[in-house]
């Protein structure tokens, strides 16, 4: 009974395979990693394409990469926890933690807002090349590009941006009186098994991180990508890891083993007045094949390096994509991904 189990399992991943391989073909400029899992065991992961071009090291299953706007996902899971522990009430305003915040919204915004980016904090940092072209200390970017003036009422309307998100690990580390790389090491990456992942600076060296590249599809060439500094990303963007810890990451989130099940309830609360943000994740209904599915949605980018993660939060699917590069569409790739493990 064993043997005729574990051969139709067999079969069974071997056919999802070969349909995941026939997508990929499909997308012959694709770098990076890819892994479907469900119910949190890997169904398919494949590495393809170079992670670094100058030496012609090729990318596998192992390989890490700049997991980019993913790191708000662990920011925010930081945050409930110190909920859980009666260390902070998502009703407190910045004023509480920062003291000498110098922005508008200093007794205005709480931290609901900044989880759901509707802070209202004026976005300085959209499309501001300075902030990441030249290294800041963290203070100098909260004065800079996090403390401007309130151009909407804290809770009345949504804009993206990372500001938000470097408030809240300024926060994290005025309540623990740690360094956010040392909490987020003790409180996720240990607890959760997390060792290939960690916070970037670009004096870093991490052995077996890809470099990130441009795609030029006029010229179908890839050239190197665009300097910056990303630890100026902190708690926003500044994070590496691999396909597999992401996965870690992602069953200790759903399966209650990082926050308890009313706080993780809670981070998967949407708000669709707010572009169904929820905290560190966008919770929605989404179409695959024909059908709805109840989704939690994270992504990012940081110029060369695209992230993709998808979890079908009643089926216990996880979709996950890293790309060392902007050749590809990350959710169109992702949509024939899920379609097909749906049977389509």
């Amino acid at each position: 009974m064993k043997f005729l189990l574990s051969s139709f399992l067999f079969l069974s991943f071997s056919v999802f395979s070969q349909k995941y391989d026939a997508i990929l073909k499909k997308y012959d400029t694709f770098n990076g990693v890819i892994l479907v899992a469900n119910q949190g065991k890997i169904e398919y992961l494949k590495g393809v394409g170079v992670a670094n071009r100058q030496e012609g090291i090729l990318i596998n299953p192992q390989t890490k990469f700049r997991i980019c706007s993913i790191t708000k996902t662990f920011t925010a899971v930081l945050i409930l926890q110190l909920m859980e522990e009666g260390k902070l009430q998502l009703t407190d305003k910045i004023s509480k933690y920062l003291p000498d915040y110098q922005g508008e919204g200093k007794d205005k915004t709480n931290l609901h807002h900044l989880l759901t980016y509707s802070s209202g904090i004026e976005n300085l940092d959209q499309n501001n090349e300075v902030m990441y072209a030249l290294k800041w200390p963290l203070d100098s970017i909260v004065r800079k590009y996090c403390s401007g003036k309130l151009v909407s009422e804290p809770g009345a309307q949504f804009s993206y941006k990372n500001a938000d998100y470097i408030l809240l690990g300024k926060i994290i580390e005025a309540i623990t009186k740690k360094p956010y790389e040392q909490v987020l090491q003790e409180r996720i990456l240990t607890k959760a098994g997390l060792k290939n992942s960690g916070l970037l600076s670009n004096g870093k060296i991490v052995k077996g991180l890809a470099n990130s590249y441009l795609y030029d599809s006029t010229g179908k060439s890839f050239m190197n990508d665009d300097p910056y500094w990303i630890e100026n990303f902190y708690a926003s963007g500044a994070m590496f890891s691999t396909a597999e810890d992401l996965l870690k990451f992602d069953q200790a989130i759903f399966r209650n083993q990082l926050l308890s099940k009313t706080s993780t309830g809670l981070m998967l609360k949407s708000y669709p007045e707010l572009w169904y943000v929820a905290y560190g994740f966008w919770v929605s209904e989404n179409t695959f094949a024909g059908r709805k599915f109840r989704c939690a949605d994270r992504q990012g980018s940081i110029s060369g390096s695209n992230t993709s993660w998808l979890h079908l939060i009643d089926e216990n699917k996880t979709f996950i994509i890293f790309s060392n590069t902007d050749a590809v569409k990350l959710n169109d790739l992702r949509t024939e991904l899920v379609e097909a493990s749906l049977g389509k």
